[in-house]
Order: C-alpha cells, then sequence, then structure tokens
C-alpha cells in the first residue's frame, strides 16, 4: 500500500468534532452558573429580610473629635459577635470594599468607597482582637483586625485588614483586647485552696 494512500485512510479516521454536543454542555454549564448565582441572589434578600429589625446605623458627625488612630485598608464584614459566619448584609454591612478606618474621641468612623458608610459612638465599641476569618473570608493566623461593637441591643463583629497589618496591634491596644484567659485549673486549685483554709480554721 502507497504512503499516499495510507494517508488518505488516516485522514477518513479521523474523528468527526460532534459540534452539537459541544454547544449543549456549554449552554449547560452557563446555565448552572446563572442558577447558583440567582440563588446566592436569593439567599442575600432573604437574609436581608431577616435582618429587617436591625435600626439604621448613625451616620458620621460633622465634628467627630480629635484622631486617636487612622488606617486605610479593605472591610471585610460583619457578623454577629462570635459567630464568624453569620454574615450580617442589613444596611450594606455585608458589602466588602476598601476602607478609611478613624477611632476619635466620639467614636469609630467606617468610611467606604463604593458603599455606605457608618459610624460607631465610642460608648458602644465592646473591644478589638486579632483574628483570621470573619464572614466566610480566611486570612494567615492574626491577620485580620476583628472590632466588637453594640448597636440595636446586639453585638456584631466587623473584620478589617489594613494595608499596613503592624497597626492592628495598635487597635487592639486602644480598643480593649479580651480579657487575658484563665489558666487551666486555676478555678480547681482555687477551691481547692479555699477548701483547705475553711478545713483548718474549723479545726
Amino acid at each position: 500500500m502507497s504512503p499516499a494512500t495510507l494517508l488518505a485512510g488516516e485522514r477518513r479516521s479521523q474523528e468527526v468534532t460532534d459540534w452539537a454536543a459541544r454547544v449543549g454542555w456549554i449552554v449547560g454549564l452557563i446555565l448552572f452558573v446563572a442558577l447558583v448565582y440567582w440563588l446566592m441572589r436569593e439567599g442575600w434578600k432573604w437574609r436581608g429580610q431577616l435582618q429587617s429589625g436591625i435600626p439604621d446605623l448613625p451616620a458620621i458627625p460633622d465634628d467627630p473629635g480629635a484622631e486617636r488612630l487612622a488606617l486605610t485598608g479593605r472591610y471585610h464584614g460583619t457578623t454577629t459577635a462570635g459567630q464568624w459566619l453569620d454574615r450580617i448584609v442589613a444596611h450594606g454591612l455585608g458589602v466588602r470594599s476598601r476602607v478609611e478606618l478613624t477611632l476619635t474621641e466620639q467614636g469609630l468612623e467606617v468610611v467606604r468607597p463604593g458603599a455606605a458608610d457608618f459610624f460607631v459612638p465610642a460608648a458602644h465599641l465592646r473591644g478589638a482582637r486579632l483574628d483570621k476569618a470573619i464572614a466566610g473570608k480566611v486570612l494567615t493566623e492574626g491577620g485580620l483586625l476583628v472590632i466588637t461593637w453594640e448597636h440595636g441591643g446586639a453585638e456584631y463583629d466587623s473584620g478589617f485588614r489594613s494595608d499596613r497589618a503592624a497597626e492592628h496591634t495598635a487597635w487592639v491596644a486602644a480598643l480593649g483586647g479580651p480579657p487575658a484567659e484563665t489558666a487551666p485549673g486555676a478555678d480547681a486549685a482555687a477551691a481547692s485552696t479555699e477548701e483547705r483554709t475553711t478545713t483548718e480554721g474549723a479545726r
């Protein structure tokens, strides 16, 4: 068999692209992505309706007082205090954005280009800590500044990341970090000591 005959046979044996099947897969994938997006959007709207009872956030006052600390970075979201996956979406709190954060004598200014600004009065600030996750955003250990604040009778955690992460510790110090945990067994030891003292006194 000549080379020309072999080449012709190979050409005839090549698979023909099934364009109908390929287009069907692409259309199916697009529809699937659209469905997931629609479900996410409906879930967001449903969560917003559940949180409709949250009062409007205070506006930034005209004269917030002297500046104590400031940073620029990113706002990663707000959750119910202590529940890093319970995202708050009411009043635009679920929108991630750039942020300019300023601590003043009167409270905390949260300025967000492209999203709603808000203000937390000083009396409503409950503390700050270093963490690694909030509202589905996970960073390195200690890479997130989480500020706890009270509004409308409930407490919330808001997560921020400065463009210079080393600044986080100054914010924790200024706002008051979490109380030191009691060493394991300390309560039991104290109770045992108290019991021995009581027994000896009775003797």
